[in-house]
């Protein structure tokens, strides 16, 4: 999952090489409605995110990739997860005990939208693995790291 378009972040999903398959889910070219409680009162204005929302439950783990916005998780990543809470009985089956990897490119260091992408998955139930991936303008992808990662997450995944 990335939540920004054409970005970096993106390249650093591939599971294919390990022999896993994989999907990337662009959350910014879903162009999802800002969420408010005022617009979940009216249906019409709700966006159906039944066959994300089955996607991602049926997903044995996800790899969640995003930029840092000023020390925190980007508005495109908070805003799907507040629209996909709404159904909060696919919600909860869709989180609970999700194996998670966390990743970033970003400008900066990516440290501070780790650290907050880490708190909200734990809260929603995910199981969030400890090793994530950082990269930015002045540090490279580590390869070694993406596929500790996806070896990591495809064992949870299995459990």
């Amino acid at each position: 999952m990335s939540s920004r378009e054409n970005s970096n972040n993106s390249n650093m999903t591939t599971a294919n090489s390990k022999n896993h398959d994989s999907e990337v889910i662009d959350l910014a070219e879903m162009d999802l409605p800002m969420f408010t409680m005022a617009r979940t009162k009216n249906p019409d204005e709700c966006p159906d995110l039944s066959v994300l929302t089955q996607k991602m439950i049926d997903a044995d783990a996800w790899i969640v990739v995003a930029p840092e916005y000023n020390g925190a998780a980007p508005p495109t990543l908070n805003n799907a997860i507040a629209w996909l809470s709404r159904d909060w009985k696919s919600f909860r089956t869709m989180c609970t005990g999700k194996p998670v990897g966390l990743a970033t490119h970003s400008g900066g260091g990516g440290q501070h939208v780790i650290m907050a992408m880490r708190s909200q998955f734990a809260f929603i139930g995910a199981d969030v693995i400890g090793r994530a991936c950082l990269s930015g303008r002045n540090k490279e992808v580590n390869p070694e790291t993406i596929e500790a990662m996806i070896d990591n997450l495809s064992s949870k995944g299995k459990e």
